[in-house]
């Protein structure tokens, strides 16, 4: 599903060039949950913004889907972002002046999805994620985990080949956090393909896969072997 080679990304100004990415190389496939650690400045923010196509890379190669990604226009880009991506932020990002609904049904508006369409659609994810009962609410009525609920299912609105996951426990509790967790593993056992950056090992944990980064390069991959079922009773207790 995404096949990355060589991948480097150098911010330059008249005085200073810094190397956010230094030929990076990891392939992700369909159905795949992986995590990316690693200390502040170590790129893995980055180069999630680059997979998401919300910032582009300097060399290297990004295929998605086996279509190149770098030089992409970005008439090109938004199309592939809006196809295939579904974005959950750490802060959220939902817009307070719009209910839980019309957040939730934003992206479908982009999509030009028509309003039938729409309203079933929304109705949907918001009872499989549990929030139909908060669908009038504003964002600023809800509780930390109610309103990252409310951000995964606006990711998921558009039924995305990937969901892109920064931090998305980091200004969670750890009740609200576990819940998000619980949520993800659910999404991955149901064919998800996830990639999250996280500093929480204990969240990697619940990934197939840890890739650990420093200085813009990757250290190590390892695989988690866990028991998934295990960790999911934990959260629920």
């Amino acid at each position: 599903m995404i096949q990355i080679k060589n991948l480097s990304r150098v911010f330059r100004t008249e005085e200073l060039e810094t190397k956010a990415l230094s030929e990076v190389s990891i392939t992700i496939n369909q159905g795949d949950f992986v995590s990316i650690m690693g200390p502040s400045g170590s790129g893995k923010s980055t180069l999630l913004n680059i997979v998401g196509l919300l910032d582009s890379a300097s060399s290297g190669s990004y295929q998605l889907l086996n279509q190149e990604m770098i030089g992409l226009k970005e008439k090109g880009k938004s199309k592939a972002r809006k196809e295939n991506i579904g974005f959950i932020f750490q802060n959220f990002n939902l817009i307070d002046e719009l209910s839980v609904y019309d957040n939730i049904e934003l992206p479908l508006i982009y999509n030009k999805v028509p309003s039938s369409e729409r309203k079933k659609k929304v109705e949907a994810i918001a009872d499989k994620l549990g929030i139909s009962h908060r669908l009038k609410h504003y964002p600023q009525q809800l509780s930390g985990g109610q309103q990252q609920r409310v951000a995964v299912a606006r990711a998921l609105i558009n039924d995305p080949k990937i969901i892109l996951a920064d931090e998305p426990t980091g200004n969670l509790d750890s009740k609200n956090g576990n819940e998000v967790m619980e949520l993800l593993t659910d999404l991955h056992s149901n064919g998800a393909t996830i990639l999250m950056v996280t500093h929480s090992e204990y969240d990697a944990s619940f990934s197939q896969k840890t890739i650990l980064m420093k200085d813009g390069m990757i250290l190590s991959e390892k695989s988690n072997k866990r028991n998934v079922d295990v960790l999911v009773t934990e959260l629920k207790k």
